[in-house]
């Protein structure tokens, strides 16, 4: 790889690009695997995805439409995890389905050439604009300010909702909030990663940092370090290999994945508890 293109424009907002979205979606990722609620980027991606696509077939801004599907999605996603008698993998399950749907009627609704709906699908990191860098850059500010003025109620949220709410905590509203930031992070890291992708740099490195601490203040800032070295070492390796960039970004996290499984103290913890006869009592 030649060292120079790191002066090219398009080189530095690539770099720029995967360093926001390592920042901001490995944040939503801690709050998401924590709830247990990985299926939601999933879900929500589907939904981001979906929009984009309608977008492209009515002539209308597909961030925008991203952004106004996803937005609905957790706004649905709340109501049916609180009141239907299901579990929230269940309200997520549906939501996924829905969206996965719509994806593939708008795709083969697109007229004429799928170059650019296949953008969405795959990402393309180094065709990024300002205009997207800025959107990112945004999101991932209001997402880090957010943390930091609630983290003290998000934690007791993420400890226990119903708890949390007898003592006068808005659990609710943080669950709700909580839905928004994250197809925020996903809208804005569409076109970084790709629709079928982004919620793999949700999961991946706070499912990764989860393995090595048991402090939440730690498990953020792992999960963010793994983030962007998976998006920095994901754009070197396309670079020198020529394959496409979001791809390689999920495959370095699921590799660092894989790392932290194996090395984990809480997997020694889980060995050292298990009794010698198999007896559980």
């Amino acid at each position: 790889m030649n060292i120079s293109i790191i002066n090219d424009p398009f080189m530095q907002h690539a770099i720029l690009a995967t360093l926001l979205a390592g920042v901001v979606c490995p944040l939503i990722g801690v709050l998401v695997v924590t709830m247990r609620l990985s299926f939601i980027g999933v879900s929500l991606a589907h939904a981001a995805f979906a929009g984009a696509l309608l977008g492209l077939i009515l002539g209308v801004n597909s961030a925008i439409m991203a952004l106004i599907f996803s937005v609905i999605a957790a706004g649905i996603l709340g109501p049916l995890a609180d009141r239907g008698d299901f579990s929230p993998d269940t309200a997520m399950g549906v939501m996924f389905t829905s969206a996965l749907g719509l994806s593939f009627l708008f795709l083969s609704l697109i007229p004429g050439p799928e170059t650019e709906a296949l953008g969405l699908l795959w990402g393309g990191v180094l065709t990024v604009t300002q205009t997207e860098l800025g959107f990112l850059a945004g999101v991932t500010l209001v997402t880090l300010l957010t943390l930091l003025l609630f983290y003290k109620e998000v934690c007791a949220v993420l400890f226990q909702r119903e708890i949390a709410e007898s003592t006068g905590i808005p659990a609710t509203t943080i669950f709700y909030g909580i839905l928004l930031f994250c197809g925020l992070a996903i809208t804005s890291s569409l076109n970084i990663i790709g629709g079928m992708l982004v919620f793999c740099l949700i999961i991946n490195p706070a499912a990764a940092a989860y393995q090595l601490t048991y402090r939440l203040s730690t498990m953020f800032g792992l999960s963010v370090l793994i983030g962007v070295l998976s998006g920095w070492l994901g754009l070197i390796f396309s670079c020198i290999f020529n394959l496409p960039t979001g791809a390689l970004i999920i495959v370095t996290s699921s590799a660092f994945f894989l790392v932290t499984i194996t090395f984990s103290p809480k997997r020694k913890v889980h060995f050292q508890t298990i009794p010698k006869d198999g007896n559980y009592g």
